[in-house]
């Protein structure tokens, strides 16, 4: 007699595909995904735009209606680099839209919890912090770009005749491009601090202590000391990116302060590097 039959199909077996870590381009699409749908990122991004542009307008406007009663002194300091004076004039405050929120793309994922699903996608962790800076640099880098672009236009179609500048100007270009790159890595530096301390609130004072209270302190330094310490702390050595042309008290050129502020967001990435590998989530 024949015994009944006791077989089952078998479960299919996954294939090596279906288990396969995701590769790098996928971590961009992820990390492009969460940056655009966070409503945080869209409206860091509008506040950049309008305080870059607004102050701009502003600042520019007024130092044009006040142009006749300026000493010859403050005359001849702007029109020595004009470009560097309608740059500064809205990067001062719009910068910090982008302190933020680099701080913001790190630290609300571990505030909220979802740094446990990110990490569960990504058990190396290492590429998911360089696909995440990876994207957020260039969607900085575009914006920036356009914002300081917008901001020279204004700047210059504003003061007219009374400071004279064009984009064919030596080293103009390379400025108003250097204002965008100089967002770029503003906004890694304050990924990487955000990545460092992985809490909102304090990873936001300690960019903001960076870029605007450590240099007003080095200020009061006596002597070389002083101004070399001034002249080396990130946001002021890399802000030189965005003069036309290397003034008579700047220590670095303009290419050499942005690559002081490379080396600065370089060492801050591999801390937050180490950290992320060898603390839990």
């Amino acid at each position: 007699m024949t015994p009944p039959a006791t077989a089952t199909a078998a479960a299919p077996q996954a294939g090596p595909d279906e288990f396969a870590k995701p590769g790098f381009g996928r971590l961009l699409v992820a990390e492009w995904t969460k940056i655009r749908t966070v409503r945080s990122t869209l409206w860091s991004l509008i506040l950049l735009v309008v305080l870059d542009l607004g102050f701009t307008a502003l600042l520019v406007g007024l130092t044009i209606a006040q142009w006749d009663n300026a000493s010859p002194t403050d005359q001849a300091q702007i029109a020595a680099d004009p470009v560097s004076f309608i740059l500064g004039s809205g990067f001062f405050l719009s910068q910090l839209a982008i302190c933020v929120l680099g701080v913001l793309v790190v630290a609300s994922e571990y505030s909220t919890g979802m740094i446990r699903a990110s990490l569960l996608a990504v058990p190396r962790r290492l590429p998911m912090l360089w696909a995440k800076a990876t994207v957020f640099a260039a969607v900085v880098l575009v914006l920036g770009v356009a914002v300081s672009f917008g901001s020279f236009f204004i700047g210059s179609a504003i003061s007219g005749d009374k400071i004279e500048v064009s984009l064919g100007d030596d080293g103009v270009l390379r400025a108003v491009i250097g204002g965008g790159l100089y967002l770029a890595m503003l906004g890694l530096f304050a990924l990487a601090v955000g990545a460092i301390v992985r809490h909102t609130a304090g990873g936001i004072t300690g960019v903001i202590g960076f870029v605007l209270v450590l240099a007003p302190l080095a200020m009061l330094l006596p002597g070389s000391v002083g101004d070399h310490i001034h002249a080396y702390l990130p946001s002021e050595a890399g802000a030189l990116i965005a003069k036309a042309h290397q003034g008579p008290d700047d220590i670095l050129s303009p290419w050499q302060g942005y690559g002081v502020f490379a080396l600065w967001t370089a060492a801050l990435l591999a801390v937050a590097a180490y950290l992320l590998k060898r603390r839990d989530a």
